[in-house]
């Protein structure tokens, strides 16, 4: 099997001629050590080096004779289970080098995980990626010779991830509106999807809410549907329906974010991103469910025109809002894309969005927030999340707060004038345009890395899209 385009510059064809010439790599862990060394030809070299098979140690050292002047590596594992203890690999191993993994290893994944291949691709994969519109990495990464049979999840997760991260990483001068748009559009076009676009007049009747947040901008606002049906999916399969926050810049409004908080706000569409790789993975494994997917493509900004302070706002809901901050708009972007989703009485609506500094605050940049209106896909997605070492942490609908939204003038503010629970109080405004018949699930996310770390280089990333999709999968298969 030929790696997908995308990810050809870490992976090899197994039947090509570099992956003839490939080095052996060997991951393990501690216990399985002794028996290892019992018949490695490098042993002593092991030994001498202090090799010990902690997490990320990584032993690299000349093939014994008479194998001339190749190259062998040893992988510590310690007890590390997720693909991020593969993720150093291709910057750490030599550069432009070709690499197998040696078989026969026993199997070292915890019951209900990926394979060891699917684990290691995957890992080894997410640490070679670099956004490579400006400047090429200043290495070549090693490569890896994919296994056989092809670890598909992996390359599927892979691809997905790649897709979310050059999305959010695409400068916001190069990536507004339009262009978030199109990215849905070739997405859709390459899994023989449809894909509608809103915009003008129409999108200010259907989407009053999204219009007033891309007011203020010279790029207008688009809202994409994309919808699709699995090979097998009936017309009576489940309804899978998405929404994304596509703001692809968040100045704050006339309510100016400072300039150190507008520093990384091109990431402020990430939920759009997500969205779209998480509707990858589920068309890319044809799962039988009926896909639709609502992304609200827009930007806010600051002119004459831009929404103010105590506007009071129609949204496609019916429901008056009083803007309480104009730097609360991904609220506004997903009220009006909520209540379209749930008309359509979905098995399931899950909504993406760099939301709340507030869950930031209360996680960190590692753990996105869930909400959850519905207790059994709350766990699904928590176990989920587990299993793939995707994680995210169950925050409460605490309706002991619903009152702070009141306005005194419309049915809601979009803020409270308490200085706490900030993404409570945003999961519960949302809630407001979710009919309660429907499981909903919220995930308000980081999408960035501030660090390099092994898988997870600086920049954007795709986070709660694997345990998404596995909940999914593992619930409509």
């Amino acid at each position: 099997m030929s790696p997908p385009d995308r990810l050809a510059g870490c992976l090899v064809d197994p039947a090509s001629p570099e992956a003839a010439a490939s080095f052996p790599l060997t991951a393990l862990r501690p216990a399985a050590l002794p028996a290892f060394l019992s018949s490695h030809p490098q042993a002593d070299f092991l030994r001498r080096t202090g090799f010990a098979a902690r997490p990320g140690e990584l032993a690299l050292g000349p093939a014994a004779a008479p194998s001339g002047n190749g190259l062998f590596a040893v992988l510590g594992l310690g007890d590390d289970f997720s693909p991020f203890a593969y993720g150093g690999l291709a910057t750490a191993l030599p550069e432009a080098t070709t690499w197998h993994l040696e078989a026969g290893q026993p199997e070292q994944a915890q019951p209900g995980q990926e394979s060891d291949h699917e684990t290691a691709t995957l890992g080894f994969v997410l640490g070679a990626y670099h956004y490579e519109e400006f400047m090429k990495s200043r290495r070549a990464p090693a490569r890896l010779v994919l296994p056989e049979p092809a670890p598909a999840a992996a390359l599927a997760a892979a691809e997905a991830t790649f897709l979310a991260r050059d999305l959010i990483n695409t400068p916001a001068n190069l990536l507004g509106p339009a262009e978030l748009a199109d990215a849905a559009r070739r997405l859709a076009a390459a899994f023989g999807a449809s894909a509608t676009f809103t915009e003008g007049a129409p999108l200010a009747a259907r989407y009053p809410a999204i219009a007033a947040v891309g007011a203020g901008s010279a790029r207008p606002p688009v809202v994409v549907h994309i919808a699709w049906s699995g090979s097998e999916a009936m017309a009576n399969a489940p309804l899978l329906a998405l929404c994304g926050k596509g703001v692809c810049f968040d100045t704050g409004g006339l309510d100016l974010k400072p300039s150190a908080g507008m520093l990384r706000m091109k990431k402020d569409m990430g939920g759009a991103a997500v969205a779209l790789g998480l509707a990858r993975m589920v068309m890319a494994a044809d799962l039988p469910v009926r896909l639709s997917v609502r992304l609200g493509c827009v930007e806010n900004s600051v002119s004459g025109t831009a929404m103010r302070p105590l506007d009071i706002i129609r949204t496609r809901h019916g429901l008056s809002v009083e803007v309480g901050n104009t730097d609360a708009e991904g609220r506004l972007v997903l009220c009006d894309l909520l209540a379209e989703a749930a008309a359509e009485n979905p098995a399931l609506l899950l909504d993406f969005a760099t939301l709340t500094g507030a869950a930031r605050a209360a996680l960190g940049p590692d753990l996105p927030a869930l909400f959850c209106s519905d207790d059994a896909w709350a766990e699904r997605i928590l176990a989920a999340g587990r299993a793939t070492h995707d994680p995210l942490w169950r925050l409460p609908l605490w309706d002991g707060y619903a009152g702070w939204l009141e306005s005194p003038i419309a049915d809601l503010n979009t803020v409270s004038s308490k200085p706490f629970a900030g993404a409570v109080v945003a999961a519960l405004f949302l809630r407001r345009f979710v009919a309660p018949s429907v499981p909903w699930a919220h995930i308000d996310l980081y999408a960035w890395n501030d660090e390099t770390r092994p898988g997870r280089p600086r920049g954007g990333e795709a986070q709660a899209m694997r345990a998404a999709f596995a909940a999914v999968a593992q619930h409509f298969v």
